[in-house]
């Protein structure tokens, strides 16, 4: 899926609601999944993307307590969400909690067909932590080749 990438800085509301960036409605659709992500942060999925996701989530063996654990996470802090005419979707406290968002917030492409929402004073903390140089060894270490 093409189409999220960038950088975008919004504010979330009092209610909650925050606004999604005009390029990223137009390929997300009027609705789509937000969910915890590994870091702290929401991951922003496509209907599509989280189907596939899903259905890998589903392979893993019931009988496992890490599974489970990895299914509970997942399926507890996830949340179908809507656009409403203004552009803007209403993110549950529990995943405003998880995430860290207060009012700043910046919505960044991951470019593998996802997003990701950050506390916009998470991610300046985080960014430039790893310079081009060592971004680039990093993915000559997992074997891509630019």
């Amino acid at each position: 899926m093409a189409g999220l990438i960038g950088e975008y800085n919004h504010t979330i509301d009092a209610k909650g609601r925050l606004s999604v960036p005009s390029k990223f409605r137009t390929v997300l659709g009027d609705s789509f999944v937000i969910s915890k992500g590994i870091d702290p942060c929401l991951v922003v999925y496509s209907e599509e993307e989280w189907s596939a996701f899903q259905a890998k989530l589903n392979t893993l063996p019931t009988f496992n307590d890490n599974a489970r654990e990895v299914k509970r996470f997942f399926g507890s802090g996830s949340a179908y969400v809507e656009v409403d005419a203004h552009g803007r979707i209403l993110v549950p406290a529990n995943l405003q909690e998880y995430a860290g968002l207060t009012k700043d917030v910046t919505i960044v492409g991951t470019t593998d067909g996802k997003a990701e929402i950050w506390d916009t004073a998470s991610w300046n903390a985080r960014e430039g932590k790893a310079s081009p140089k060592e971004a680039i060894k990093n993915l000559f270490d997992m074997g891509i080749q630019i």
